[in-house]
């Protein structure tokens, strides 16, 4: 069991360095990971598709790959050979997507999503698509299409939204890694619940060409990985302009992998007085704040800052993503002819995006204005501001309203609050363990940084995982 679980939650480098030297073969890896699935997906529904005939093709070349170059083609590949998930939004050619929804339950793209077809050139070994909440429109991932999705930490809770799939392939070792999307938190969310790391990055760094649609706005991919390098690593090959994608940013290709091994000597923090720290669970609140003293203690510096208009966003960002859900679904085609299909949460969230009105969505960008310009005046003084990433722990499964420190709210309100400001604004942000409560639940904690500025913010998240071994604790799976 003990050599099954340093395979099973190795990191990419890890395993890249075992395929180098031929200590194990892709196949053999693909295999590995396609037992663990078959194993432990039926309790955790965190698989939707599983495409063993496919990933097991994959396999095969990359082992003849390796064996023609002796190794070389890791340079150049950096995920050859490496099984992942992907979140099933993302189109995958030949294999269905269905987006959690009964509407698309038989929809098979024609063509790859562009990150997939970045990931294809890197070398990855794609096993699956994994379960997302409906249209990844909600933050649990209870999908009442294909079932919950359970949280390998405690089955019976939440594994956090919309990619709770991804994130508990992740955390159960299910694959090496996954890439999910975060509109209004949903790589940060189920990465901190599911005890994993998770990486927004800067709106436009990496194409959503390909991805069904949620809020184009505020819509991201990312990495959802085992460690921060391993995210480095994923950033590294999703990252770059696509034509095809007019959000798309072109910037000069960064090496995210190296600059993650480039010390920050004295990182400076900010924690803001307003907002983040306003309703926390008291086990969650100490977790976060001692994580916030050891990074001091590593020569980080950290000052208390005033955020005063980043409460003005929950109302624009709510009334945006409503309207533009609803204008996206509608341009497909899927409401209201298929509106039978959807369940009543989801539905009723299209029914009021399309009651918005254009002075209250044209309003909106205006606050979002003043809130960027307010984050980043912040940041030119400092590194990252620093956060919890969600207020509670995994709550149980099927639970619309949680208490927080004795002030009752709705689970959306309470898990999407601390994640919408990085989409609203755009800019990055990435959730690492930080710790465990007594009931053995994990915690998150978020650092946002400057646009295109993901490589300092590697680094710090970085210094902070390399001085703690959040990351070798796993869940216990039978």
């Amino acid at each position: 069991m003990k050599q099954e679980e340093s395979l099973a939650f190795a990191t990419i480098e890890e395993l890249s360095a075992l395929l180098a030297r031929r200590k194990l073969s892709p196949v053999e890896l693909t295999n590995f990971f396609l037992g663990r699935i078959a194993r432990l997906n039926p309790q955790l529904n965190a698989m939707l598709t599983v495409t063993g005939g496919h990933a097991l093709d994959a396999a095969r070349r990359a082992e003849k790959e390796l064996a023609r170059s002796r190794g070389a083609s890791l340079q150049r590949r950096p995920l050859l050979g490496i099984p992942v998930t992907l979140k099933d939004i993302i189109w995958t050619r030949g294999i269905r997507t269905t987006a959690g929804s009964k509407v698309l339950r038989d929809f098979v793209p024609e063509h790859d999503a562009s990150v997939v077809s970045k990931l294809a050139r890197a070398g990855a070994i794609l096993l699956g698509k994994t379960n997302v909440h409906e249209f990844a429109y909600g933050v649990s991932n209870n999908n009442p299409h294909y079932g919950s999705a359970h949280n390998p930490w405690a089955r019976d809770r939440i594994t956090g939204g919309s990619s709770g799939g991804s994130a508990a392939s992740v955390a159960a070792g299910l694959c090496a890694a996954s890439v999910g999307s975060d509109t209004g938190g949903s790589i940060r969310i189920p990465s901190a619940m599911c005890g994993i790391v998770g990486l927004k990055p800067t709106y436009g760094r990496v194409s959503v060409y390909g991805v069904v649609p949620l809020s184009p706005s505020f819509d991201h991919v990312g990495p959802i990985a085992r460690s921060v390098t391993d995210a480095a690593i994923l950033l590294g090959v999703l990252a770059g302009h696509d034509p095809r994608d007019p959000r798309s940013v072109s910037r000069r290709a960064e090496n995210f992998r190296a600059a993650v091994g480039k010390p920050l000597r004295k990182p400076r923090l900010a924690r803001s007085r307003e907002y983040y720290w306003d309703t926390l669970d008291s086990e969650v609140r100490t977790l976060v704040e001692t994580a916030i003293r050891d990074l001091e203690r590593q020569g980080a510096s950290v000052r208390e800052i005033s955020l005063p208009h980043l409460g003005d966003s929950v109302q624009p960002s709510t009334q945006i993503s409503l309207a533009e859900a609803a204008y996206c679904h509608q341009a497909a085609g899927y409401f209201p002819a298929h509106a039978d299909d959807y369940s009543e949460e989801v539905r009723k969230r299209i029914e009021a995006g399309a009651k918005v009105s254009a002075v209250e969505y044209l309003a909106g960008f205006d606050v979002q204005k003043r809130v960027r310009a307010e984050l980043d005046a912040a940041l030119e003084d400092v590194d990252a501001i620093v956060a919890p990433t969600v207020p509670i722990v995994a709550p149980p499964i099927g639970l619309d309203r949680v208490s927080v420190n004795g002030t009752e709210m709705g689970l959306r309100a309470a898990l999407v609050g601390m994640n919408r400001p990085a989409n609203f604004t755009g800019l990055p942000a990435i959730s690492v363990p930080c710790g465990f409560t007594r009931d053995g639940l994990p915690v998150g904690l978020q650092l946002i940084g400057r646009a295109f500025d993901e490589s300092t913010l590697l680094r710090i998240a970085f210094a902070y995982e390399r001085s703690h071994d959040w990351g070798s604790r796993h869940p216990r799976l039978d």
